[in-house]
């Protein structure tokens, strides 16, 4: 049951959502189309449920071809990131075309945030249990988190700094959530996560 009302919540919600979304979106496509070279939209591949891969859509908030020219993971002074990047990235805006992921079916508004196949690779078996699950926008991980580029800043080595303590703390955070995930929970993670929003 919970299940299917999860997919409903997120059927008919992420359908409003774009709709309601719609203006905003505009006005962030043509700014980017405005402001730098290339698509407005970003397609990354990330890991789904059970496995599978899939592609994930943002707004584009780095220069073409960024992952070519640098890490997988970002800082807040990557300089790859443009400068409606920066800002759409400081407010999640570039996340919002996820809703379409959602509505699609291959994420949901709650549950472990996706990660690309090059991190997952490295997951031992007890993490590997986040893939049990359909990845979300938001989580435990994303709101503890939610600063993680500002961590990573200044780092020497910040893909190893990712990889060997934010990752497995993240991935502590998604196990936990799956322990105690329910409809009525995925709800109160929703409001904590515009709550944060808000607040910064």
């Amino acid at each position: 049951m919970y299940r299917f009302f999860k997919r409903c919540f997120d059927l008919f919600s992420s359908f409003f959502g774009i709709l309601l979304l719609s203006p905003i979106f505009l006005i962030v496509a043509i700014a980017i189309k405005c402001s730098s070279k290339g698509p407005v939209l970003f397609k990354q591949e990330r890991v789904g449920k059970g496995g599978k891969t899939f592609k994930i859509m943002k707004f584009r908030s780095m220069i073409v071809d960024a992952e070519a020219k640098g890490m997988q993971i970002t800082t807040d002074g990557d300089n790859r990131i443009t400068k409606v990047g920066k800002f759409i990235r400081k407010t999640k805006i570039d996340e919002l075309p996820q809703l379409f992921n959602v509505f699609i079916g291959q994420m949901s508004f709650v549950g472990p945030r996706p990660e690309v196949p090059k991190y997952v690779a490295m997951y031992n078996e007890e993490q590997r249990q986040v893939l049990s699950v359909k990845p979300g926008i938001t989580d435990l991980a994303s709101i503890e988190f939610r600063n993680e580029n500002d961590l990573l800043d200044g780092d020497d080595d910040p893909e190893t700094k990712y990889i060997q303590e934010i990752m497995p703390a993240k991935l502590e955070l998604n196990l936990k959530y799956i322990s105690k995930a329910g409809f009525f929970y995925d709800i109160g993670l929703i409001f904590k996560t515009i709550g944060k929003v808000i607040s910064e």
